[in-house]
């Protein structure tokens, strides 16, 4: 019988040990690297994103099945050390189970699992998901939840779940979503002085500035403003900017927003231009636009926000022309064609095959659009009313 209660109790410390080393494996693994494996054909994948939707309940579902699976070794152990030795002996294999409980059982596999995410969550997620599923029950059984809590728990788990689908759709979005159109851009000459540069600088409110050769798809460098203010502060004569600008960071317009960002934190370079694939400027982004796609739009004291939405009394909507297409199809509650083009001034010139007239009135899916504003070659604002 000392066997047997040996075996079992090996057996409880073993899968209690797999549990731990997954589970620490499952909670280093994000949720979107998940999703993309899973969309690879990997099944162990998809359970993990699965139990990733609700991070918060997979701790402590784990935790309660683990104790329960040490206890359950260390019991049948015990009583097997016990009918066998005493004395001096029995107090030394306690020790020794206790060591082996915590060693094999939880320290060692966890440490392990934290540094090896994804993989070992992915092999153990079935065993995953059957501890979560049953240590979730007895989570429910310790906790009973206050109803007048209640609706504030649901508003901060609607924040979390906006905050979570934000970072998702950031790992899919590439750069020309979130980039700064060349028609937006402030430039510089190259031929600019200083003391010129600098009134742009201050006129605009720009910390960089890229400077521009021939044209603004000849772009040489960036200006920054704090290199301008020391060489005002150290009282020296006008210089041209090309004796202070720095070198120019370039990404293509298809690069993924999430790698961007992690290439902009590696060289510390807080700007850099986007180019098309003929090797034009399309526009230029900052690390400042790639966190405003997690966190939302950031605004300073000096920004002067417009909305990118104004309903009008009628029941119509003007919309900033750089608003997304799939933002304003949620607004709408209906589906807007987005082939070519990722922004609402797009989807007016797509359907004028041309610059629209400013004014100029397109029928589309039970709506008016009109081109409200146009500024040069570009629609800057638009006009929609539901039929």
């Amino acid at each position: 019988m000392t066997v047997i209660a040996l075996g079992a109790s090996l057996l409880a410390i073993g899968v209690a040990a797999a549990l731990r080393f997954g589970g620490a494996s499952l909670l280093r693994t994000h949720r979107a690297d998940a999703l993309h494996d899973a969309a690879d054909g990997d099944a162990g994948a998809a359970r993990v994103a699965q139990l990733l939707e609700e991070p918060v309940n997979v701790q402590p579902s784990l935790g309660i099945v683990h104790a329960a699976l040490l206890v359950a070794g260390a019991i049948p152990a015990t009583w097997a050390i016990t009918a066998r030795v005493s004395g001096w002996a029995l107090l030394a294999s306690l020790f020794g189970l206790g060591i082996l409980l915590v060693l094999v059982g939880d320290t060692l596999p966890r440490a392990f699992g934290r540094s090896l995410p994804r993989r070992p969550a992915y092999r153990l997620s079935s065993l995953l998901s059957l501890a979560v599923g049953a240590g979730r029950r007895a989570v429910d059984l310790i906790y009973d939840e206050d109803e007048e809590e209640q609706p504030e728990d649901d508003a901060q788990d609607s924040q979390e779940i906006e905050l979570i689908s934000s970072v998702l759709e950031f790992t899919d979005a590439i750069v020309r979503e979130v980039m700064v159109p060349r028609t937006d851009m402030v430039t510089v000459p190259a031929s600019t002085g200083s003391d010129e540069a600098l009134d742009l600088v201050l006129a605009s409110g720009k910390s960089r500035i890229p400077v521009t050769g021939d044209d603004l798809d000849d772009v040489v460098g960036v200006l920054y403003a704090r290199d301008l203010l020391l060489l005002f502060d150290a009282g020296e004569g006008p210089l041209p900017v090309t004796k202070l600008m720095r070198p120019v960071h370039f990404v293509p317009e298809t690069k993924r927003v999430s790698e961007l960002l992690r290439e902009l934190q590696a060289s510390k370079v807080h700007l850099a231009v986007v180019v098309d694939e003929f090797g034009g400027t399309a526009g230029l982004v900052t690390i400042e636009d790639l966190l405003e796609e997690i966190v939302g739009e950031i605004v300073d004291e000096y920004d002067v926000e417009e909305p990118m939405v104004s309903a009008l009394d009628d029941g119509s909507f003007l919309v900033d022309a750089r608003l997304s297409v799939d933002d304003l199809a949620e607004l709408l509650a209906c589906t807007l064609p987005d082939e070519g083009w990722d922004t609402v001034g797009g989807l007016v010139l797509g359907l004028a095959g041309r610059v629209p007239e400013e004014g100029e009135s397109f029928e589309l899916e039970g709506m008016v659009i009109t081109a409200d504003r146009v500024q040069g070659r570009r629609v800057a604002r638009v006009r929609v009313a539901i039929q």
